[in-house]
């Protein structure tokens, strides 16, 4: 089965999930304390009709009397049915007894009824010798309550049995009774809890709609920031993360519509030049080996110029990745120091170098292009057989590279403009984006980057090109 064929499932909404999540636990609460409430009613229902048995029982046990002295004595019963009546609460329930001596001899009441056959609890909630238990009468269940009654006369001290037992009828429809009590009360309880949950679920998730509703309704290139006030505490960090990753793409957008724009702009002129040199020398103006010379040197600006742009594009695209983990600065500045060592040597410059390790959270990339980008510009301001010094070192958490020139230095003026993209240096033939790449770099990375001029006797001796990057935490 293809992809597009599988049914797409839904994702829960935060709605459903809060009702369920509170309702859920809500009701299996509800239906234990339920069947607790009902046991414990059942328990009180039991306990009452028990003492309504136990009352029987003590009301017959008053009607036994003894005949005869000692041993030889002998029990006597006349229980009238009145004595069982007052304690009968309707038709709907049947209460039967049976009078015998502790051997078992039957005295009076029901022969049928089943004799007892257990044992008094060793602690029971009454003060009488009474024990209860549930048995059958007839085919009907009955409960049962089995007195110990002493009969004391003259001459006669003696133990009677009495057993009084009540059919169910009247306990079970009490049961049901609370019970169906019990779930009516409980069943508006639910109500009113679940119409609760709905109404504060809908509330609280009123911003979230509206927030969605904002989203849903903005233009294709609206990103701007969206509004934090009046938003529940709790949507803040969702509001703020969204709001940083708006300005992210607000940041990536603008840069891609600068490179469009200044690739335009920068590559229209080389591409000019190139025609007006291609044209000129097809019409035998200059003679060919100059003008294959020119053009070479047309040729070779404007792939400088575009490398530059797309290195500048990709320090744009780095900034909104993570960085793979810490590199070392250090040994990334000496291997492009090995890098462009034939154009010290062309030069013949007196070249030093000094390292200390310094990791960085960045990409390799990067500190390889700034490195390169300033080397380059040191190499290309410094005259022959000048010298020109490198020093990296570890201060105050910080990495600081200081290149130092012995070139003719910078004016005021260029200063201010010498980090803007296209903005080349006086007796510069670059494309005026070397240094741009630099601050970009440098920007994404949160250091600093400065130019000053170094003075000796009052004089210009040399520019000192000084980085600043923060070292990576946790790293030695």
């Amino acid at each position: 089965m293809s992809a597009e064929l599988l049914p797409i499932k839904q994702p829960w909404s935060l709605r459903r999930t809060l009702l369920l999540g509170i309702l859920l636990p809500i009701m299996v609460f509800i239906v234990l304390d339920t069947a607790s409430l009902y046991r414990q009613a059942l328990n009180a229902v039991n306990t009452a009709y028990d003492r309504t048995l136990l009352a029987s029982a003590k009301s017959i046990g008053e009607h036994i009397a003894a005949d005869g002295e000692g041993e030889q004595a002998t029990l006597r019963a006349n229980v009238p049915y009145a004595a069982l009546e007052t304690f009968e609460a309707d038709n709907r329930s049947r209460m039967v007894y049976r009078i015998t001596s502790t051997s078992g001899q039957l005295i009076d009441g029901f022969e049928d009824l089943g004799v007892w056959q257990g044992r008094l609890p060793d602690l029971g909630p009454y003060a009488a010798l009474v024990d209860f238990y549930d048995d059958t009468y007839r085919g009907d269940p009955v409960r049962v309550a089995v007195l110990l009654q002493p009969v004391a006369m003259k001459k006669a001290r003696v133990m009677a049995v009495v057993q009084v037992a009540e059919t169910l009828e009247l306990r079970r429809t009490l049961a049901r009774q609370i019970l169906i009590d019990t779930l009516w009360r409980q069943l508006a309880l639910v109500s009113v809890i679940a119409l609760v949950v709905v109404v504060v679920v809908q509330r609280a998730t009123r911003p979230v709609r509206q927030l969605s509703a904002q989203l849903e309704a903005r233009t294709e290139d609206d990103l701007t920031p969206l509004i934090v006030r009046q938003t529940p505490a709790e949507l803040v960090p969702l509001v703020e993360a969204t709001n940083h990753l708006m300005g992210r793409l607000q940041h990536l957008l603008s840069n891609q519509k600068r490179f469009v724009r200044d690739a335009a702009h920068q590559l229209r002129t080389p591409l000019a030049v190139l025609k007006v040199q291609v044209q000129s020398a097809l019409r035998g103006d200059v003679e060919a080996t100059q003008a294959l010379q020119e053009i070479s040197g047309t040729v070779n600006r404007a792939t400088l110029l575009a490398n530059q742009m797309l290195s500048l594009a990709k320090v744009a695209q780095l900034a909104q990745q993570t960085a793979p983990g810490p590199v070392d600065w250090a040994e990334i500045l000496r291997e492009v120091a090995l890098d462009v060592s034939p154009l010290i040597a062309a030069k013949t410059l007196d070249f030093e170098i000094a390292t200390q390790p310094a990791p960085i959270a960045t990409h390799d990339w990067m500190l390889r292009e700034l490195s390169r980008n300033l080397l380059h510009n040191a190499i290309r301001y410094t005259p022959n057989l000048g010298a020109l010094k490198v020093a990296l070192r570890v201060d105050a958490q910080q990495a600081v590279l200081v290149i130092s020139d012995s070139g003719p230095g910078i004016s005021e003026e260029l200063r201010q403009r010498l980090f803007q993209p296209f903005s080349a240096g006086e007796a510069r033939t670059g494309s005026g984006l070397g240094l741009a790449i630099c601050l970009e770099i440098v920007q994404t990375l949160r250091g600093s980057i400065s130019l000053e001029n170094r003075f000796e006797q009052g004089r210009i001796t040399g520019l000192e090109t000084t980085v600043r990057l923060p070292l990576n935490v946790g790293q030695s």
